[in-house]
């Protein structure tokens, strides 16, 4: 939490499919207990699930991942595949004004997935979509500025 204090985070916005995490390693990131630690932070949580990827979209990441034999944990970049059809099918269909209606009470809200590399993630795809359409200036607070 102190990362997302120490840069004025004021809401987590969720944009994962599926918002449950296998393996005690990983459950501080299951929804229940997120939100109960930002609660106790003062952290506003949003899910958007409109902006997570489909089943179908992430099984294309899937076969890309399989056949340049990367693991998930390890991959650095998304497929062209995988890039295409989220800004076809998820972003171009978005609805931007109301996803701004849904956050439009927090002034520094802050993209939320499991990925550790931002261009392995679709987070990274939704903060240039975010920068283009709203003309603002988007960081990725794990290492300096996407857009």
């Amino acid at each position: 939490m102190r990362g997302l204090e120490g840069n004025g985070v004021d809401a987590l916005i969720d944009i994962r499919q599926r918002r449950g995490v296998r393996g005690r390693k990983y459950s501080f990131v299951n929804a229940t207990a997120l939100q109960d630690e930002l609660a106790a932070h003062n952290i506003g949580y949003v899910y958007v699930k409109e902006l997570a990827p489909t089943s179908a979209i992430r099984d294309l990441q899937k076969k890309a991942d399989a056949l340049s034999a990367t693991a998930k944990r390890k991959r650095q970049f998304l497929s062209d595949e995988f890039k295409t059809s989220y800004k076809d099918q998820v972003l171009g269909t978005c609805d931007i004004s109301a996803l701004l209606l849904k956050l439009e009470r927090f002034e520094s809200p802050c993209l939320f997935c499991v990925e550790g590399a931002p261009g392995a993630c679709h987070r990274s795809l939704v903060a240039d979509w975010l920068s283009l359409k709203l003309n603002v200036l988007v960081v990725d607070i794990g290492g300096g500025v996407i857009s």
